[in-house]
């Protein structure tokens, strides 16, 4: 069960990815239109991001059965998209008025979320188009049906489990959406407490990958909440209130995160700095443009998970503090400068400059809080005690690139090279996956690997589940180096 959790997580990725594309051109539009200038064209753009952003439930679909399929498919793709509209148009208020001979308007309201929004349901879906894939996309029909063998049952199949899916919804649907909405308004009537509660658990969560699914809760519309949706778009939202889910983020992810940075690069051995500083350079700037902090708590999580706790608890407060003095802001990826700068032209953005005077505060905080419990506890921290980097008379990882860059092989030929050696080779690997910033693995046996070469290769660092689970984290770069990793292993 740990396993598929953690599997869900990473298969999210990939339609967070895409949401950024719909909140540039919303942002666009929003700029426009302060402005005042142009308005048929500000009307046009705000129009083509809103489409992107309605579409989040087929575009969770596709994205989870993608992720969760065994093999990344176009087929598993279709079978999503189609299983998602099939559901969709069946279960809308109309024809559900048609199916229990009502009215259209003494539908539950539940049904009218049955829509292309529905991220819950795409998710429900993606999981079946998978399940679908990995079960039958190998599978042989008799020589009459052979046509519809393999790959071409995998859409079919999927319509018949979605067709099951659309009854038992026709009657579960009211009251599993009834419940959510009850658990929603429970977390939103903690008010500014409950945004603590979030950021803290959605800090804590994040080894396990389930902050993906809290996150669904109270950014989409999961629970009524929407807070992204609401945000980006402006409908339903109210100025001060919206955002609160969200705000208190930018504080962490542009300048808490990159003052823990600093705070362990200082703290590394004065012989390691030189090593660290790269990591640190290359992470701070990651978190600050586009929020994207696993480099950096990955670092520490698991070498001092003291550090991860106080980083959860701050991350809380952060929240409740934006909270608290309703400035808001919001984002579509992650809470970088990017997003940050976009909600500023957001109308629904409330005192968002307030949240920088926030975020020195807790780069303060952070720097200071930092150094001081890993001086106190003499932690491990990258470039500390055991957690050494590279040795410094080593070749350079830019030699190395240099070097396989001449040679044809491309810039991270030979990272992804030494990482496969450190793993045991390829002879070790079962599957292979990738999040944002991490390599997933199932290993025949993870006893074998060899974490220091894994290192000096230029990853961040290792962490394993059981006897052959298996993560390396690599960085924002981590799709080059498991491409090249795939080229080895074919």
């Amino acid at each position: 069960m740990f396993k598929f959790f953690q599997n869900l997580g990473r298969s999210l990725m990939l339609p967070v990815a895409v949401l950024p594309a719909g909140a540039i051109i919303v942002g666009i539009g929003n700029l426009l239109k302060a402005l005042d200038v142009l308005p048929t064209v500000a009307l046009f753009f705000s129009t083509v991001g809103t489409a992107i952003l309605g579409q989040l439930g087929l575009i969770f679909a596709i994205g989870v059965a993608i992720g969760m399929a065994k093999k990344n498919d176009g087929t598993v793709a279709l079978a999503g998209a189609l299983g998602f509209a099939l559901v969709t148009k069946v279960l809308n208020p109309e024809n559900v008025a048609l199916f229990f001979n009502i009215k259209e308007k003494a539908v539950n309201l539940g049904f009218i979320k049955m829509d292309n929004s529905n991220v819950f349901l795409g998710m429900i879906i993606g999981l079946i188009a998978a399940y679908t894939y990995n079960k039958f996309s190998e599978v042989e029909l008799p020589m009459a049906l052979s046509f519809f063998s393999g790959k071409r049952l995998v859409p079919i199949m999927t319509v018949f489990f979605c067709t099951a899916l659309a009854v038992v919804l026709l009657f579960l649907w009211p009251i599993i959406f009834s419940a959510i909405v009850t658990f929603g308004k429970w977390l939103v009537g903690f008010g500014s407490f409950g945004a603590f509660l979030y950021g803290f658990f959605n800090r804590l969560l994040i080894p396990t990958g389930l902050h993906h699914a809290l996150n669904a809760v109270f950014w989409l519309d999961t629970a009524g909440i929407n807070d992204i949706g609401k945000f980006q778009t402006g409908q339903d939202a109210v100025k001060g209130i919206t955002g609160r889910y969200q705000a208190g983020f930018f504080p962490i992810m542009m300048f808490g995160m990159p003052a823990a940075a600093l705070a362990m690069y200082h703290s590394a051995e004065t012989k390691q700095q030189k090593q660290v500083w790269g990591w640190f350079l290359a992470s701070a700037v990651s978190a600050f443009l586009v929020g994207v902090t696993e480099p950096i708590e990955f670092a520490f999580m698991f070498v001092a998970p003291i550090l991860f706790v106080i980083h959860a608890f701050l991350t809380g407060l952060s929240l409740f503090i934006a909270s608290v003095f309703h400035w808001t802001a919001g984002f579509s990826f992650s809470a970088g400068l990017i997003d940050y700068v976009l909600s500023l032209i957001n109308p629904v953005a409330n005192h968002p400059l307030m949240l920088l005077v926030q975020g020195l505060v807790f780069f303060i905080l952070y720097y200071v809080i930092f150094r001081i419990v890993i001086k106190v506890f003499n932690l491990n921290t990258i470039g500390r005690g055991d957690n050494l980097l590279a040795d410094p008379t080593d070749i350079s990882s830019d030699d190395i690139d240099n070097q396989a860059v001449a040679s044809g092989k491309g810039k991270y030929h030979t990272t992804a090279n030494q990482i496969l050696e450190g793993l045991g080779g390829s002879d070790n690997i079962d599957t292979l996956t990738n999040c944002a910033t991490r390599l997933r693995m199932e290993l025949k046996d993870n006893s074998i690997i060899d974490e220091q070469k894994i290192r000096n290769a230029g990853a961040i660092g290792v962490t394993k589940n059981g006897k052959h689970s298996t993560q390396v984290i690599i960085g924002t770069h981590v799709q080059q180096v498991a491409d090249e990793i795939e080229k080895h292993l074919k």
